[in-house]
């Protein structure tokens, strides 16, 4: 009966939309470290909204465009970014 418990306590624990949601994280943040270097992207990725990495993580592969880069630079911008990038010790990159 505790394997059973424990069984289905591990399937709940394993919501697909987390699953997802993660995924799509993961890899709006390696396009993002592309532009900005891995450090600065970690702050990036934690203060974008979920659709602005949706956005991010389509580029995955290609070289970083002006859409691109305009998103991660508005959100380079926000206060609460750069509140992290200050507590990592980090500075904005120039995004060329």
């Amino acid at each position: 009966m505790k394997r059973i418990a424990l069984l289905l306590l591990t399937l709940t624990a394993c919501d697909p939309q987390v699953v997802v949601d993660k995924t799509i994280a993961r890899t709006a943040e390696s396009v993002i470290s592309n532009v900005t270097g891995s450090a600065v992207a970690v702050c990036v990725v934690d203060h974008a909204e979920p659709s602005e990495l949706e956005i991010l993580a389509r580029d995955i592969g290609v070289t970083a465009g002006t859409r691109t880069k305009a998103i991660i630079g508005g959100i380079l911008a926000r206060p609460d970014t750069q509140t992290c990038l200050t507590r990592a010790h980090l500075a904005t990159p120039v995004l060329s």
